[in-house]
């Protein structure tokens, strides 16, 4: 993915200096302490620890006793959604909707997410907006809609044929071979960066289940053949049935979103093919209040999150790479970095986490030439907390503990006013 397609047109500092704080880069790395952070027209020009001489014209701020991490990236999110807001959202007008989205990734930001893909809702308008900095919300890739058989997953109708509406911008049934190629085409023409398919049914559609199969394997390795045409779109699976899972992956698919029922063999396939497991465990954990949702929904979300725990965490332990994503939607926005505290919860260690938000989520969105890490050359994206999150990750789920929000340079989040109010904020001498 080249920088041409991640934008950063929100002004920002043009030359800072961060000293003193505790810099998790992304990598993986030990932590350095008492860092010095180098960020010059968007751009880090030095990470690492601190030089005997400071930068001239740098901006300086003091960051001692805080960490920074790079900006956390969502891999699944659907900033147009809110599941137990559906009855309310179906007598909104499309304005009042645009604007709730928009909210939502704002939200999203708020929270240390500065990169997100929406796995469906959303036309390319909203990617524009934000990278032209109408609105505010993370660097956004879209699948614009999430693609199944009629009955599959995303055939919005209940079984007496009335449609629940899901205003989604691209009709999502794909039945044949040909629907097949000329929804790819669409979806490529519509400014799609990922493309999302639906190999089982979900636990949100009123006439599936998780073990249901929908897009079938051969279909998946024609929308596979039919983007390398393309630009090489990757290809994400909403998989959660074990069966629907091993279609999904010998299909070609970059990465299986949710794989709450994954098992051994699914495990070994992964494994083999280095296919990115998704497990977005802020909705799977999640059981919603049975008074808020329908009785269908309910009664899957309890059976699922239990099996979701037990095969997920099967899955991380066998070491399948991973790359976070909340299902925002299904779950809260604005609580993203809840996933990275689940993660640990189910087998991760905080940096394994860290690492899978940031480094690994990058790579999956094939961005990792420009975001993931806080390395020299790359976009300065980077959150910075008061606490040590290797020590206990869990403050991370808390958006009021991510005290600053720096995007492209930009600090669009400071709470604390450590950039405001650092002791030393004027220009050091040329």
């Amino acid at each position: 993915m080249s920088t041409a397609q991640l934008p950063s047109t929100i002004p920002g500092a043009d030359h800072l200096l961060l000293r003193g704080a505790t810099l998790i880069d992304g990598t993986g790395e030990a932590p350095v302490a008492a860092a010095e952070i180098e960020v010059r027209d968007g751009r880090v020009v030095y990470s690492g620890p601190a030089r005997e001489t400071a930068a001239a014209g740098a901006t300086l701020v003091d960051l001692s006793g805080k960490t920074i991490l790079p900006g956390f990236i969502d891999a699944h999110v659907h900033f147009g959604m809110s599941i137990e807001d559906q009855p309310a959202d179906a007598g909104r007008f499309e304005s009042e909707r645009t604007f709730r989205a928009a909210l939502n990734a704002r939200k999203t930001l708020m929270a240390g997410v500065t990169t997100a893909r929406d796995l469906g809702g959303l036309d390319r308008g909203y990617r524009d907006a934000i990278a032209a900095g109408l609105i505010q919300g993370p660097r956004t890739h879209l699948a614009l809609v999430p693609l199944s058989p009629t009955g599959g997953h995303t055939d919005f109708t209940m079984p007496n044929g009335r449609a629940v509406p899901m205003h989604m911008p691209v009709d999502p049934i794909i039945d044949t071979d040909d629907d097949v190629r000329r929804t790819i085409r669409l979806l490529v023409r519509s400014g799609a960066d990922v493309i999302k398919v639906c190999t089982t049914g979900g636990v949100s559609s009123p006439s599936d289940t998780p073990d249901d199969i929908g897009v079938p394997e051969e279909h998946v390795r024609l929308i596979v053949a039919e983007t390398a045409k393309r630009a090489g779109q990757p290809v994400a699976a909403h998989a959660q049935g074990a069966e629907g899972i091993k279609a999904a992956i010998r299909g070609g698919v970059r990465s299986v979103e949710h794989g709450y029922g994954i098992d051994d063999e699914g495990i070994d396939l992964m494994l083999e093919h280095g296919t990115f497991l998704v497990p977005t465990l802020s909705s799977a954990l999640r059981v919603p209040d049975p008074a808020a949702v329908p009785g269908y929904l309910y009664e899957k979300k309890v059976k699922w999150s239990a099996i979701a725990r037990e095969r997920v965490a099967a899955a991380l332990a066998a070491g399948v790479k991973v790359a976070l994503g909340t299902d925002s939607g299904v779950c809260p926005h604005g609580e993203n970095l809840r996933e990275p505290v689940h993660s640990v919860e189910l087998g991760l260690t905080p940096m394994q986490a860290i690492v899978a938000g940031t480094k690994n989520a990058a790579e999956l969105l094939r961005l990792d030439s420009d975001l993931g890490t806080l390395e020299e050359g790359k976009l300065a994206d980077f959150i910075v907390i008061d606490f040590d999150p290797l020590e206990d990750i869990t403050p991370l789920a808390s958006p009021d503990n991510v005290k600053v929000v720096v995007q492209g340079g930009a600090v669009v989040k400071d709470t604390a006013a450590w950039f405001d109010s650092a002791p030393v904020r004027p220009r050091l001498a040329q």
